[in-house]
């Protein structure tokens, strides 16, 4: 219930219920710099639940309606907690302002000039590449990012100029609160279907959010996906004076051209329309992440970035935690986890390491995220697993979800061709890590659970 007005500048006390999922955190960041009292609940600790502590934010991780702080001027939710936990029960009969973690976004976001990230795929790594490269170039943007960034360690950023860069996230319909000045569209292949039924529905709601972008905006859009707009969609941006830009590798309005695997990182010239503007490496391998690259390259350009500050910026990105990441990089072995969890995240984040590691064997552990995606995609998923050389499944990881009959790795495990493929849990995986720590070529872990337990565990056998 809500009485109290609210001016999102005058918050003084507020409340997370979910203070450790990654966008809930950041703007929990967010308001520890404004000076407020920050605290919370979540189910789990973990390594950015115990930085938040160190920040100052008090976390408990027990359900206790009576930790609830009183005299809140906030309460700030996520859709993943259930409707029954006995907190969220608490917190919808006190007369305090209660909303979801992209209302508030939204909110922050207003009287701001504000560049948006969407898409299926590739939003946290696209965002955090256009935070950097601007700051870089003299943009002091603030910037809400969807992963650990290495070059801030941290995944919210403070500026002191009006811009600011978000993920426009298309779960629970969430970006439609934004209305942003500049808009990076990806990628929209279905997913989310528990959500939208169907993926003319989910493309309906895509194309009511880039509607959202102010009048005299700009909407950038990878190439690959162009053909998706059309004459109804485009008339109705162009009626609001929206300047469309399409982007990616090989072809657009900004391009990437001259892609070559180099030393674990990948080379690229950088061009506007038919001019060449620079050539530079980026250390986020695959061909995807230069056309992410290319995207936030478009931003820079269109707010006049200074180019040679741009190619530095680009050479020097350290990348994001569990994005095409390097745990180990050496002659003989490479480790690398990645946070891909639906098949055309896979698809890529396979053929980068096979890209730069074409002779060496690949041997993948995969966990599923959530039993309706599984569901919805296990031909997919199956599909674009049977490119690893060897791979390991683990459970589905059910974050929201209640369990659907049926829906099991066993079932998904028999639907990969040409491979026994096991059904392991965390110590399983630890165990087959030291006994095979001499001879993995290219090791990946994938998935968006958490999977990412393992991470410090086997770079620690693998590194020794």
């Amino acid at each position: 219930m809500e009485s109290k007005a609210l001016h999102i500048d005058h918050i003084n006390r507020v409340y997370f219920l979910g203070v450790g999922g990654i966008g809930m955190s950041a703007i929990a960041r967010y308001f520890l710099l404004q000076g407020a009292e920050v605290s919370g609940y979540d189910k789990t600790k973990t390594p950015l639940t115990e930085q938040l502590e160190k920040e100052g934010v008090e976390i408990h991780y027990e359900e206790n309606p009576d930790a609830i702080p009183e005299q809140l001027d906030l309460i700030v939710y996520t859709p993943a907690i259930p409707e029954e936990h006995a907190e969220w029960e608490k917190i919808r009969t006190l007369q305090v302002p209660i909303k979801k973690r992209a209302e508030v976004l939204g909110l922050i976001s207003q009287g701001r000039r504000t560049i948006a990230v969407a898409g299926t795929h590739g939003k946290t790594s696209t965002s955090s590449m256009t935070t950097a490269f601007l700051r870089s170039a003299g943009k002091d943007v603030t910037g809400f990012l969807g992963g650990i960034v290495k070059d801030f360690k941290s995944n919210f950023v403070h500026g002191k100029s009006d811009w600011v860069v978000v993920e426009a996230d298309e779960f629970d319909r969430s970006f439609m609160h934004l209305n942003p000045e500049i808009c990076v569209l990806l990628s929209m292949d279905a997913d989310h279907l528990d959500i939208y039924g169907d993926h003319t529905e989910m493309m309906h709601t895509f194309r009511d959010f880039t509607l959202n972008i102010k009048d005299g905006g700009s909407l950038l859009i990878a190439a690959s996906i162009v053909h998706m707009l059309d004459l109804e969609w485009k008339k109705a941006l162009l009626d609001k004076d929206i300047k469309i830009f399409s982007f990616g590798n090989n072809e657009g309005w900004y391009k990437s051209l001259n892609l070559e695997p180099a030393q674990h990182t990948f080379q690229f010239e950088f061009h506007k329309h038919e001019a060449f503007q620079f050539a530079s490496h980026i250390a986020m391998p695959g061909k995807h992440n230069v056309s992410n690259a290319t995207g936030a390259l478009g931003v820079c350009d269109i707010l006049e970035c200074d180019h040679q500050k741009l190619a530095t910026a680009v050479q020097e990105f350290q990348g994001i935690a569990r994005r095409f990441d390097f745990g180990k990089k050496s002659e003989n072995q490479i480790y690398i986890d990645d946070y891909a969890h639906h098949p055309s995240e896979i698809k890529v984040a396979i053929q980068a390491a096979k890209d730069l590691y074409p002779h060496k064997e690949l041997t993948v552990v995969f966990q599923p995220h959530l039993f309706s995606r599984t569901k919805d995609f296990i031909d997919e998923f199956a599909e674009e697993l049977s490119e690893a050389d060897e791979l390991i499944l683990m459970d589905i990881y059910p974050a929201r979800e209640k369990p659907i009959p049926g829906v099991t790795s066993e079932v998904l495990s028999r639907k990969i061709k040409n491979k026994k493929v096991p059904v392991w849990n965390e110590q399983q995986v630890i165990e087959y890590v030291e006994k095979r720590k001499n001879d993995l070529e290219v090791f990946m872990t994938m998935g968006a659970g958490n999977i990412d337990r393992l991470v410090q565990p086997i770079k620690t056998i693998l590194n020794n």
